[in-house]
């Protein structure tokens, strides 16, 4: 949060100052981590579960993996993927998805495809290589599996919306990467 919006949020709700200086001994570094081997895989189990469906194009796996992400640092406090996400008008896009995705292509682990989706043009992809399950542990594909229950059904459109919602996206500018911590300030101030 920048200074003048928790001022607010502590106006909001009457906090004191007191709680200022307890949440700062106990903040975490805010550091994206960038994990993109386990982003690779993370991508690629999605296809594998999801990719299929006709609303799953780059819109929603953009959304799909911000969900995985933030919930997952939310929940267990330390990054899965550790992508850079940044605010932009349909909502969070992962910085490093392009890049990644255009190596994967180069090296034969995936492949695009375009289509039509009702009006629109669509691009899916379609994974080449099988997902090496041996990356992940029991509690990071207990989130993913959740999060691809709860939302892989929706459209672009909800999803996008959706994410205009969640508190991480609410508190950036456009154009902004967004902050995992964001999440957990309001938490704090809403606890205390």
């Amino acid at each position: 949060l920048k200074l003048e919006e928790q001022a607010k949020i502590q106006e909001i709700f009457g906090i004191i100052e007191e709680y200022e200086f307890e949440a700062k001994s106990d903040m975490r570094i805010d550091i994206p981590q960038k994990k993109l081997d386990k982003f690779k895989q993370v991508l690629l189990y999605i296809l594998e579960k999801v990719g299929c469906k006709p609303n799953i194009g780059l819109t929603v796996l953009y959304k799909l993996l911000y969900f995985i992400d933030f919930d997952y640092y939310e929940k267990y406090e330390e990054q899965l993927m550790g992508l850079t996400y940044v605010k932009n008008h349909h909502g969070p896009t992962p910085k490093e998805f392009i890049k990644v995705v255009e190596e994967m292509k180069r090296v034969g682990e995936l492949e695009e495809v375009k289509s039509q989706y009702f009006k629109y043009e669509q691009r899916k992809y379609l994974p080449r290589v099988t997902v090496d399950l041996s990356q992940f542990n029991g509690r990071e594909l207990e989130m993913i599996d959740a999060v691809l229950s709860r939302l892989s059904d929706k459209s672009a459109k909800v999803l996008s919306e959706y994410s205009h919602g969640d508190v991480p996206w609410m508190t950036h500018e456009e154009g902004e990467p967004i902050s995992y911590e964001t999440g957990f300030a309001v938490k704090w101030l809403i606890q205390d």
